[in-house]
């Protein structure tokens, strides 16, 4: 590759980057070192050395990586601090959201104990909390009472007819199955389990029960839970208007788990009143235990849907912290340290976890970089409402209902996305949350390849002084190509779309292939016909001309009284009155000459113009002919009006064949190609090519190329010399390529805003 300048007035020279030229770029370069033939590299792969022990012992166990790094006068007391809020958070939500999956609220504590744990060994994220999660918790619980409802424990009261639910044993079932859940969700997090079986329970019946049994609301449990929704509520809000002056959040939760366990402990509302209270909560920390295995066949779908939603909370809120703060979440280890927290915390009664954005935000304020929560000893909740739980969950889920408002927010910023978020509100309120996120990713799905067959099709223009290439509908400074049509596509070229791209490739080039290859074909069938008619012409008037010479040969010319010319003589013409008129339908009559020539000479024809009366008719040569009327001399009247007309018709069309030369279509957009867009470009090349326009590609990437050759594209009438690595490369080549220059086309490089554009020499792409 080569550059040259001039000074003033610029005239910049560089080399043209096609297929070709980088693939000869490429053998003069040395590979050897890095394209191993595949014995080495399956070598090289399982070769073991003790730095990549190293990395891979690291890699599956992070905390080797930062704790020797840990400074604890840099992040032991913010830890500190963080780890005793987040754990005072852990406590009421860990016991609310129990309620959620239908256990018992002490597993909601062992939850909140050991997935955290797990996750501090094998997890890549400073700032996540890992636990109990209000969507996680709701989801458990629709496996739970699906599989162990209350009908299946009813027992008989003993001297009665009547029947009671069996709590202990109910619970005891519930316990098995959400274990169970958690550690096929944690398997299928770190080894995939793609296989997908699961039940509808629809959440729309949950809520026409609620609706029907609201007549028979509990006044003392409701006005438990009104008191607690209004006292969260406004400590929260005077919570985050004093927040920035106080070194950590007030535990509200606590405050009001605390006050309402005194309450309840002394006044014994449980009893007067029968409100539900929490019941007895185990101290210290459960052994572990193998769950039912023959529940895992029950819960496999579950399990799937719970590790698809946990992952992708949890990776979310990970790199959003990892953005802010500057370091790297490993999504893949992610995936592996969130799978050994549910498939752990399962062995210990524990249900399925992700983190969680409340406590995760108070973690990250408070300055926490590492922590881990401790489970608290609370035998002493046992007196604890089961309402004020209950109102704890309802506050916290308040930032979900704030989600509505997007519904404003996409309608004026996308309609699309806000089809997406009512569809998968509608699906999930109808088919519980797994389906629902499933049907919700479906349509999603849908949208994309509906807005795929939608692109916006443009036709490019050059920046005057740049390289660049912006569309001349959008952009008023872009300046048209003469002769040549750079076509662009928003999308990504594939088999739903390749008609819509073949027919705005005709639209934007002005150019109807169809109409103008039939009509050039028809024309070519004219042609040939005139061709043979021509012929047929020719070989009577060679017909006629020997039997003229045998006559002038027998007969002597006669002097004509009819023209003012002597020694002019009228040659004969078969079927004539007079001898010697060699007639002609456009009036154009043929004289031989009546002066002898030598035998050397050439003998040149004379003609009469005028019409066919000769007297009025003048003497003139054919040299004198003009190109009207030198196209008589091979063809009639009607050839001639019928090639005019041609021209009429050819202009009809839309632009005359030869106003475009050559068509560059822009693929930097694609990402892919698949078969049938292969057939189409391979028809574009073809079909354009009939009509003497040449066809490039621009901006293609590598693996879009790989796909051209695996998919039989090229051909020794399409090589790789039709590829360039940018539009302006390829603009260079046809301009090149058409031995055309044009002063207004300029190109830039960072001195050179003033240069002009000339066509060079092409150096193309792999």
């Amino acid at each position: 590759m080569g550059a040259g300048r001039r000074a003033m007035g610029y005239r910049v020279e560089r080399d043209v980057l096609d297929e070709q030229g980088l693939e000869e770029l490429a053998r003069r370069m040395d590979y050897s070192d890095t394209h191993l033939p595949l014995n080495e590299r399956l070598k090289e792969s399982f070769r073991c050395t003790v730095p990549r022990l190293k990395r891979t012992v690291v890699g599956c166990l992070p905390v080797l990586y930062w704790l020797p790094r840990y400074s604890i006068w840099d992040y032991g007391m913010p830890d500190l601090i963080a780890g005793i809020s987040v754990g005072i958070m852990h406590l009421p939500q860990g016991m609310a959201y129990a309620l959620l999956a239908s256990l018992p609220p002490v597993f909601g504590l062992y939850t909140s104990f050991y997935p955290a744990l797990v996750y501090f060994f094998f997890g890549t994220s400073r700032h996540i909390s890992i636990g109990t999660f209000a969507v996680l918790s709701i989801m458990v619980g629709s496996v739970t009472e699906r599989l162990a409802p209350d009908n299946d424990f009813l027992i008989m009261i003993n001297g009665t007819n009547s029947t009671e639910v069996d709590i202990a044993s109910r619970d005891s079932y519930r316990v098995q199955v959400a274990a169970a859940t958690s550690i096929l969700a944690g398997m299928i997090q770190v080894l995939q389990n793609n296989k997908i079986q699961s039940r509808c329970s629809c959440l729309l019946q949950t809520l026409v029960e609620v609706c029907s049994k609201l007549p028979q609301t509990h006044l003392p449990t409701l006005v438990v839970s009104a008191v607690s929704i209004g006292f969260l509520i406004a400590a929260k809000q005077i919570n985050s208007a004093i927040s920035a002056k106080l070194p950590v959040p007030i535990p509200v939760e606590l405050i009001t788990i605390v006050s309402a366990t005194v309450i309840s402990f002394y006044i014994k509302l449980n009893g007067i009143y029968t409100i539900k209270v929490v019941g007895e909560i185990p101290s210290g920390l459960a052994a572990p235990r193998l769950p039912d295995t023959n529940l895992f066949r029950e819960v496999i779908g579950d399990a799937f849907a719970l590790a698809i939603v946990g992952y992708a909370i949890s990776i979310s809120l990970g790199k959003t912290f990892a953005l802010k703060h500057g370091y790297k979440v490993d999504s893949n280890q992610e995936l592996v340290a969130l799978g050994l927290s549910n498939a752990v915390g399962g062995l210990f009664q524990c249900y399925a976890v992700c983190s969680s954005m409340s406590r995760s935000l108070i973690q990250e304020t408070t300055g926490g970089m590492r922590c881990v929560c401790t489970l608290l000893n609370a035998p002493l909740c046992s007196s604890l409402y089961q309402a004020v739980l209950a109102a704890i969950i309802f506050v916290n889920l308040k930032s979900m209902f704030k989600q509505y408002y997007d519904i404003i927010t996409l309608w004026r910023s996308s309609k699309v996305d806000l089809m997406v978020w009512f569809v998968t509100w509608v699906s999930t309120l109808l088919l519980n949350l797994d389906l629902g996120l499933g049907a919700s990713i479906i349509f999603a799905v849908l949208t994309v390849i509906f807005r795929t067959q939608l692109p916006r099709y443009s036709v490019l223009g050059h920046v005057p002084g740049t390289e660049l290439y912006l569309d001349m509908e959008t952009h008023r400074e872009v300046r048209e190509v003469p002769g040549i049509t750079i076509f662009h596509s928003s999308a990504t070229v594939y088999f739903a779309n390749a008609d819509l791209y073949l027919e705005a490739l005709k639209e934007k080039s002005g150019l109807d292939i169809s109409k103008m290859i039939i009509y050039k074909r028809r024309q070519e069938a004219k042609q040939r016909r005139r061709e043979k008619r021509a012929e047929r012409r020719a070989k009577r008037r060679a017909k006629r001309e020997a039997t003229s010479q045998v006559r002038l040969a027998e007969t002597p010319l006669m002097h004509t009284n009819h023209t003012n010319h002597p020694g002019i003589h009228l040659g004969e013409s078969p079927g004539d009155d007079q001898p010697g008129w060699c007639g002609r339908e456009n009036g154009t009559v043929f004289v031989m000459p009546m002066t002898p020539r030598a035998s050397g000479d050439q003998c040149s024809w004379e003609y009469l113009k005028g019409g066919g009366d000769p007297d009025s008719a003048t003497l003139g040569t054919v040299s004198e002919l003009q190109d009207g009327d030198t196209t008589t001399l091979g063809s009639s009247s009607e050839d001639t009006l019928s090639r005019d007309l041609d021209k009429v018709s050819l202009g009809s069309l839309g632009k005359w064949t030869w106003d475009i030369h050559s068509i560059i279509l822009d693929l930097s957009t694609a990402n892919f190609i698949d078969t049938v867009a292969i057939k189409t470009m391979k028809n574009i090349f073809h079909d354009f090519g009939e009509i003497d326009v040449t066809v490039y590609m621009a901006g293609c990437q590598v693996h879009v190329v790989e796909q051209l050759e695996l998919g039989g594209f090229f051909s020794e009438t399409i090589t790789k010399g039709r590829l360039f690595v940018t539009v302006h490369d390829a603009v260079l080549h046809c301009l090149g390529h058409q031995g055309t220059s044009t002063p207004g086309l300029e190109i830039s490089t960072c001195a050179l805003t003033n240069s002009v554009l000339t066509p060079q020499k092409s150096l193309r792409y792999k």
